[in-house]
């Protein structure tokens, strides 16, 4: 019997880790998030890009358990305000600030900001490493606007204010998978998943 490799996602945020695990669902692979370990390590985002947030936290998974791990960092970068939220996006409005607290400071540092200078994107760094150190970086990229008002119930964050051409509608207004099949870390996921097995047979069990 042969037994799949064990991938260790670096995040327990659940929207994540279903993601993953459906698009991994039909590889050699093992999926397991740090939250369903008995010693979880400490996870700390200190950088200042995507990617080397990303590299950080999966290199300190790996270097815990043992087995390859998988990390992300993503976040909306809005031209108007210099790149901001950036990689503080989940920390924009303070530690521990609701999904609204996000929205609302976003919309109220754009208030004044015309129509035709909305122009965000949401970018997704993925980095995955062994104990040894990193073995494959990926990112995914998705170009939108901000909305005035939120729009849509669904997706989470800032999706409700980010509004995708392509479709004519916010990623909140999306059906899931709608969504999940351009949006920046549904593309980032895409290459991890084609580049996957060769990388399984390079770095061995």
């Amino acid at each position: 019997m042969v037994v799949a490799r064990r991938l260790i996602l670096a995040t327990e945020n659940p929207h994540k880790v279903r993601e993953i695990r459906e698009l991994l669902a039909d590889l050699d692979v093992e999926v397991v998030h740090v939250g369903e370990l008995d010693d979880p390590p400490t996870l700390v985002e200190t950088a200042r890009t995507f990617a080397e947030n990303a590299s950080q936290k999966a290199l300190a998974t790996a270097q815990a358990t043992g087995d390859l791990a998988l990390a992300d960092d993503s976040g909306l970068i809005v031209d108007a305000l210099g790149g901001e939220p950036g990689v503080r996006s989940a920390r924009y409005a303070g530690e521990g600030a609701t999904q609204q607290d996000l929205i609302d400071k976003l919309l109220g540092a754009m208030a004044c900001v015309p129509d035709d200078r909305r122009a965000a994107r949401f970018v997704c760094a993925l980095s995955l490493c062994g104990p040894e150190g990193e073995v494959g970086r990926w990112e995914g990229r998705v170009e939108g606007a901000i909305t005035r008002a939120p729009r849509g119930d669904g997706g989470f964050g800032y999706d409700p204010v980010f509004y995708y051409p392509p479709a004519g509608m916010t990623f909140a207004e999306m059906a899931p998978e709608a969504k999940n099949a351009v949006s920046h870390r549904g593309r980032a996921l895409q290459q991890f998943r084609r580049d996957l097995p060769d990388i399984l047979e390079r770095v061995g069990p």
